[in-house]
């Protein structure tokens, strides 16, 4: 009988939700998942009648995970990050949170594969190129990342690890610093988003070599992927919705539906498109499943190559 109340309860909650404002914590502004949490948080809004604020985080996405872990467990504030919010446990010390414990997935929001870029002046022109120049000339190439964690700083340790060869990283405090420095001839080479290369590809101020997607990707389908290189290779960034675990499950439930509608939209997909992902949409579990995986793989890689959080210019 306990249980049925409880089930009563649950429910009834869930229907009177949302009766005030719902807030979405994520990365500081202008990043992927900054772009994910407006667009999802708009569409939410209209959907439930209620304002959804979008509150920004910097750094490496402890602040914004503590905020949402910290919160009741009671559908308003979220947690929309990339899967730097996983993976973190095994870049830096003492962080203060579990993501499998401590959060409870929703959804998966959207994927964007990174392009692997070169300076005009390496002379490679594949994948099989460059990791035999690396092999020629071991610890004397280097490649530019944003923070630690960053999908590509972890792009480029996998193909490190997968290729056996000797790459320094040159870490920056942001990626379109990153960018900046490889354009410059800074750095020789740089795992970057297909959005924020494509002009300097036309320019032929950067040349693309692959995509660090299984398979080719949409978002680049004339250029080949990694993999055909190094079989086993995929790195995608991946973005999604969480909640503070103990969340009833008809409240994750009820987010979840509303997202997933939002990002199955023709007009929101082609704005994901635009800005160089994909809007994808998953079930709790899926996500759940997809959290998981990659952590045994990219914790793996990361270990493997001693990963830790290093000094920035």
């Amino acid at each position: 009988m306990v249980c049925v109340l409880n089930a009563c309860v649950t429910l009834t909650n869930a229907q009177e939700f949302p009766h005030k404002p719902i807030h979405i914590f994520t990365t500081e502004p202008g990043g992927g998942s900054d772009f994910a949490a407006r667009v999802v948080a708009q569409g939410l809004s209209a959907s439930l009648g209620q304002p959804v604020i979008v509150e920004n985080r910097g750094g490496s996405g402890v602040i914004a995970a503590m905020a949402v872990v910290k919160a009741a467990p009671d559908g308003y504030n979220l947690l929309l990050f990339g899967s730097t919010i996983w993976l973190l446990p095994f870049l830096q010390e003492d962080v203060p949170y579990d993501p499998v414990r401590d959060l409870a997935p929703i959804t998966l929001t959207n994927r964007a594969p990174n392009i692997l870029v070169v300076h005009p002046s390496l002379p490679v022109k594949s994948v099989r190129d460059l990791v035999a120049l690396a092999k020629k000339r071991p610890h004397e190439m280097n490649y530019s990342s944003g923070p630690t964690g960053s999908s590509n700083h972890l792009g480029a340790e996998l193909l490190k690890f997968l290729a056996h060869v000797d790459i320094v990283r040159i870490p920056y405090k942001g990626t379109a610093l990153a960018l900046n420095a490889l354009i410059g001839g800074e750095v020789q080479l740089m795992f970057a988003t297909a959005a924020s290369v494509t002009p300097h590809l036309k320019s032929g101020r950067l040349r693309a070599l692959a995509v660090t997607t299984a398979k080719p990707s949409v978002l680049m389908p004339d250029l080949p992927a990694i993999a055909a290189t190094l079989p086993g290779y995929e790195s995608v960034a991946q973005s999604g919705v969480f909640a503070p675990t103990s969340t009833p499950a008809a409240l994750i439930n009820r987010l979840n539906r509303e997202i997933v509608q939002i990002l199955s939209r023709t007009e929101i997909k082609q704005r994901f498109f635009t800005a160089g992902t994909e809007a994808t949409g998953s079930t709790p579990e899926e996500f759940s499943t997809a959290v998981k995986t990659e952590m045994t793989s990219m914790g793996k890689v990361i270990r493997e190559a001693r990963a830790r959080e290093g000094r920035t210019p």
